[in-house]
Formats: C-alpha cells, structure tokens, sequence
C-alpha cells in the first residue's frame, strides 16, 4: 500500500489536479489543501485576494452553502508542469451549471498557481453540440 507521499509523488500531476477539485467539490475543501497545495501557493481569481487562505475559505463557503454541488470532469490535459481540467459544475441538482476551466501550475508534486474561467450553461442555445 502506498503511503500519502509515496502517492503524492507517482501521481501524475492530472491525478492530483483531478483529485483537488473533487475533494474540493464534495466539501473536503481543507483535505485538499493539506494534501495537494504547495506552500508558495498563488492564484488568479480576481473575486478573493491571491493568496491560498483567502481562496480556500471562500470554497468552504461555498461549500457549506452548496452541499449537493458537483463536478463532473469532462476532460483533463497534461502537459509538463501544467495541466488543464474542463468540467461540468452543478451547485446543486436542479442547477444547469456551468463550463469550468481550471488550469494549474505544478512544482514538485504539487498545486503552486491556479487559474479558473467559468461560463453558465444557457437555458436555451441555438448550438445543438452542447457545451460539452
């Protein structure tokens, strides 16, 4: 069995991105950070200060207030210390969601710059291919 480092460094770095956001996701917001972010941490968000405190305290908020939220991955790119993940989020059941972009920087093994691009899914669009 391998332990948490062993995993953390033969995981690829799709893995580990994968793995954030659904921890994130399902509410683990401070598991996520523990496991996957690297201390020099940085992001573009421009709705919180760039620092990953203030980052992950707005995601347990919204966690709390979206239990039921979900994030289906729809495609994750790799490549060198970056990876790219498209995923369809819900805030809830019902919510049509949207087209999320999260695009992070890797460094040793773990999360150091994150940058996430988001689009609400229209009720009614003219494009029969969907946003996925």
């Amino acid at each position: 069995m391998k332990t948490e480092q062993q995993s953390k460094e033969t995981d690829s770095h799709k893995e580990i991105a994968v793995s954030f956001l659904q921890l994130v996701a399902s509410g683990e917001v401070r598991e996520a950070y523990q496991k996957y972010i690297g201390p020099r941490f940085s992001h573009h968000n421009p709705f919180f200060s760039g620092d990953a405190n203030s980052l992950m305290l707005a995601m347990e908020e919204n966690a709390a207030k979206n239990p039921h939220k979900s994030l289906e991955v729809k495609q994750a790119i790799e490549e060198k210390d970056r990876v790219v993940v498209f995923s369809h989020v819900k805030q809830n059941p019902s919510d049509l969601g949207g087209a999320v972009v999260h695009i992070f920087r890797f460094q040793d093994s773990q999360i150091v710059e994150l940058w996430d691009v988001g689009q609400a899914i229209p009720e009614n669009s003219p494009n029969r291919n969907g946003m996925f």
